[in-house]
């Protein structure tokens, strides 16, 4: 999933990131707007990662929501 994508359908991404990264709050997540930057700085902030290891992650979980279901186990 790209950014442009992520943004617009952050409302419905909203949830599924909340269930992720169960220490972010809803406050958090509507400050991150669905943009990336923000929820990987939010992640860097709550869980005290480096900040490539938290890009990882959301690059991981979108890649993981772009897949069709049942395809991202392995």
């Amino acid at each position: 999933m790209n950014k442009d994508r992520m943004e617009g359908h952050w409302k419905e991404l909203k949830g599924q990131a909340l269930q992720k990264w169960a220490d972010l709050t809803d406050d958090d997540l509507d400050r991150v707007n669905g943009r990336r930057t923000e929820l990987v700085g939010m992640i860097q902030k709550r869980y005290g990662k480096a900040k490539e290891q938290a890009d990882r992650e959301v690059s991981e979980w979108l890649n993981s929501l772009a897949e069709p279901a049942g395809t991202g186990a392995r």
